[in-house]
């Protein structure tokens, strides 16, 4: 069967048209696709463009301090590290424990020392019981019963590493501040205190465990004036003790 050169090559030329066709179909779908990549990409990289300057819209907080006797203000620095939970509730007992125990007013004298007495080991309560006896002439209810007041007030704790490994020791800055029963300026004495420390079990009576409820313990009390020179002068274990003035184990 014969066909006819005219047809043969309208349709050959119609087989190519439709090629044609299909193949630039294929060529807008591809293009559709890569400028849906192209858009795609774009909008993740300003979502994570977005991401990026959250941090740059957040409201950050300072603190501004005023010193009392100097009148310079300054900005309290940031804390930039993770802070340890354990150490940073034995820095607020140890703060807690000088400022009451090294303090000294008639009105709440005896409540200041049930609540020392919560945190102390055995072998320092009967230190501490010894020296607030009424019986010694030494005990702060018989030095300062004219109307004497002591405040303290805490600067700075350090913590030590002994080297086998355990932190059980800290030293505490903190100033006291007296004023007598007449009146008068408050005599200003800055003092260091090497406190050896231990957690116990909390006690089972109420009353100690509502004072100190971790069982924070304290073994061994040591205190001494930091500027050479200055008169040692305190309230508590503070005031004196067995083994010398200002000094207490």
């Amino acid at each position: 069967m014969s066909v006819d050169p005219d047809l043969e090559a309208y349709w050959r030329e119609a087989a190519a048209w439709d090629f044609d066709r299909v193949a630039q179909l294929r060529r807008g779908e591809q293009n559709a696709w890569r400028a849906a990549a192209v858009a795609g990409l774009c909008a993740l990289l300003c979502a994570c463009a977005l991401v990026l300057l959250v941090p740059l819209k957040q409201l950050v907080p300072f603190i501004v301090r005023v010193d009392n006797t100097t009148g310079i203000v300054d900005v309290v620095p940031a804390m930039t590290r993770a802070i340890d939970p354990g150490q940073a509730v034995t820095r607020y007992l140890l703060t807690h424990y000088v400022t009451v125990c090294e303090r000294f007013n008639f009105a709440t004298a005896e409540s200041d020392y049930m609540e020392c007495g919560a945190f102390h080991s055995a072998k320092r309560n009967e230190e501490w019981y010894a020296l607030w006896n009424p019986a010694n002439a030494s005990s702060p209810l018989n030095r300062y019963k004219d109307g004497t007041t002591i405040r303290a007030s805490v600067e700075s704790v350090s913590f030590f590493r002994r080297a086998s490994g355990i932190t059980d020791l800290a030293q505490v800055r903190y100033i006291k501040r007296l004023r007598h029963g007449g009146g008068g300026e408050e005599e200003v004495t800055h003092w260091i205190a090497t406190i050896q420390y231990a957690y116990a079990r909390p006690s089972n009576d109420i009353r100690i465990r509502s004072l100190n409820p971790l069982g924070f313990k304290i073994l061994d009390f040591s205190t001494e004036p930091e500027v050479i020179g200055e008169q040692a002068t305190g309230a508590g274990s503070a005031a004196s003790s067995p083994v010398g003035e200002g000094v207490h184990r």
